[in-house]
């Protein structure tokens, strides 16, 4: 069947029809002297004017065609005459209207053999079989060839793909080389919250928080003493008894370790021994980051702000002596120390409050004049006892002598107003500063020890295992932990059986943000560290993870504590709060246990 061809033209008038079409497209047959195709001018496609067609000169002496040789060969190797041009005058025909052709099947007529070939022109030659067997054989060349050109082919983004996943893949399997070979220890508390006891094991899955437990190893920059309680609290109680001395024969110069145990290389001995982690440490230092940020210019803190959630009446004397303790507690000092110049500009305005008596409270605070003056006076005792530095020991031993003299000469202890009324909750403030002046090697009558210890008998219960604001009150569980705190310092035995019924109450309401009482817990957790064991043990696997979780991570308040949730937050605001979360994280190295333990 033919193929139409779309630009045929109509035929014009005078002219013989086209002759039939030939098998292969070849050329029909023309008589020596024939003339064809049409002359020049005839009309073309596109009006395209056809050139006359060059003469053909006959071949001289060619030889006789082979046999077997096919029409075409035998066209082009055949002598041929030739053509004489005939003139034609070209007769104008209107362009026709271009008509849709269709396909119009054709008979294929048989190929006939011309008696002498005659053609000028070239013409389609089907190409032998022996060709298409080599174009065959070559079709394994263009495959093997295929994979390079669609690799040359393909777009920049997917051979960049490529090469990176390959390159990730890589980096993936060298990294689990390296850290498969590591080996982590995880230590599983129970009781991370309070009331959530973990019964079933199956529950212990990766979701819970690893804790990173520090090497128990004692730094060899510690230095060694012949008793590392130079200064026990626990020998007190013999010289009340003998009644031979007025003053305590315990002499501490060195401290042994007492306070040192915040310095860099016995604090991380320290959290080891006792537990401390990465997490809680952490949690320290965000909070003293806070506090630098919140120092004024004078060197002071207020209790109101700049921070959010201040507290509702201002005291700044008490909230610079909260800070200091908080910085001091972590080991740093005037002189040494991440926050020293903190530390040094905090002094310098506290000293500039103390006047000859050894009172820093000079501006009315209502009914905190005596906490102020006990915090005072325990950031002056820890300052001089850390560093020894002379220009401290005068002011320290001045505060000391203040608090003598305006201790409850009836009731044996502290409250609002010096020498009037006592209660276990100021009270709790001296016994601490007395045993920091103690710890420091300064001067402490021992009759005003006396004393304390009388007063705790008048608002003790349960024989001595529970403890009430003042007497006739009634137990609460701040005042309890408080004043097992004070029984401690004041020489309590270990064993004492009365110490531990205390502490059973306490591990009964451990620490919990659902009822927030820092003040408590700050008293507790030294109670129990003092205790150590399974006692410490119990308590601290809450509080490393609840207190640490509860800090403010985000915002312009980052590193503190809230104090919205709080018993007595509304009366100490954030500074409050996040002072004493700081003393609760830094119980494992601010003071030593008052019992001694063998660190292992």
């Amino acid at each position: 069947m033919s193929v139409p061809d779309p630009y045929r033209q109509p035929q014009p008038q005078g002219f013989p029809p086209p002759p039939p079409p030939q098998p292969y497209g070849g050329t029909p047959y023309q008589p020596p002297g024939a003339q064809y195709p049409p002359p020049p001018g005839y009309p073309q496609p596109y009006g395209m004017p056809v050139q006359p067609a060059a003469p053909v000169y006959p071949v001289q002496n060619a030889p006789p065609p082979p046999p077997g040789s096919s029409f075409q060969q035998q066209a082009f190797q055949a002598p041929v005459q030739p053509a004489q041009p005939v003139p034609v005058q070209p007769t104008p025909v209107q362009p026709a209207q271009p008509t849709p052709l269709r396909p119009i099947p054709v008979a294929t007529a048989k190929p006939q053999t011309p008696a002498a070939a005659t053609a000028a022109r070239p013409v389609l030659v089907k190409k032998p079989k022996s060709d298409a067997v080599k174009v065959a054989e070559a079709a394994p060349e263009e495959d093997e060839e295929a994979p390079i050109i669609t690799v040359k082919a393909a777009p920049p983004w997917l051979i960049s793909l490529v090469v990176h996943m390959v390159a990730l893949i890589l980096m993936g399997l060298v990294y689990y080389t390296q850290t498969e070979k590591k080996q982590v220890d995880v230590e599983v508390s129970w009781a991370e919250r309070l009331g959530e006891q973990l019964i079933d094991s199956s529950v212990l899955s990766s979701s819970l928080e690893p804790v990173e437990e520090l090497d128990k190893e004692f730094s060899e920059s510690l230095k060694f003493v012949e008793d590392p309680f130079a200064a026990p609290p626990t020998q007190l109680i013999d010289p009340l008894v003998a009644g031979t001395t007025a003053t305590s024969d315990l002499v501490a110069p060195s401290i042994g370790m007492a306070l040192t145990g915040r310095e860099k290389g016995a604090k991380k001995a320290l959290l080891a021994a006792y537990g401390g982690t990465k997490l809680t440490e952490d949690a320290v230092v965000g909070g003293l980051t806070w506090l630098k940020k919140n120092q004024r210019a004078d060197g002071s803190w207020s209790l109101m702000g700049p921070y959010s959630d201040g507290s509702n009446q201002e005291n700044a004397t008490a909230a610079t002596a909260m800070a200091l303790i908080a910085f001091q507690g972590a080991g740093n000092t005037h002189r040494s120390g991440d926050f020293k110049d903190v530390v040094a500009k905090a002094w310098k305005w506290m000293l500039s409050k103390q006047d000859a008596d050894g009172n820093f409270v000079q501006e009315p605070v209502y009914n905190a004049r005596l906490y102020t003056q006990a915090q005072c006076t325990i950031a002056i005792c820890e300052l001089y006892g850390m560093t020894k530095d002379p220009q401290y020991r005068k002011p320290a031993q001045l505060a000391i002598d203040y608090a003598i003299k305006s201790q409850d000469q009836s009731g044996g202890g502290w409250r609002y107003t010096p020498r009037v009324d006592s209660d276990l909750s100021v009270t709790g403030w001296f016994v601490i500063a007395l045993q920091s002046a103690l710890m420091a090697g300064l001067e402490v009558p021992s009759p005003q020890l006396e004393m304390i210890s009388k007063f705790l008998d008048s608002v003790q219960y349960e024989d001595g295992s529970l403890y009430s604001y003042k007497p006739g009150n009634g137990p609460t569980l701040p005042m309890t932990a408080e004043g097992l705190l004070c029984r401690q310092y004041l020489g309590w035995k270990h064993a004492d059986p009365r110490l531990h019924t205390g502490v059973k109450y306490l591990l009964q309401n451990k620490i919990s943000y659902d009822d927030q009482n820092v003040y408590y817990w700050y008293y507790a957790a030294q109670v129990l560290h003092h205790m150590g064991g399974p006692e410490w043990d119990e308590w601290n696997a809450v509080m490393r993870q609840a207190v640490p979780n509860a800090q403010t991570q985000t915002g312009k308040e980052a590193g503190s504590w809230s104090p919205s949730n709080d018993r007595w937050g509304a009366h100490g605001g954030r500074l409050y709060t996040t002072c004493l979360s700081i003393y609760v994280l830094e119980v494992y190295y601010r003071h030593l246990p008052v019992y001694q333990h063998q660190l292992q």
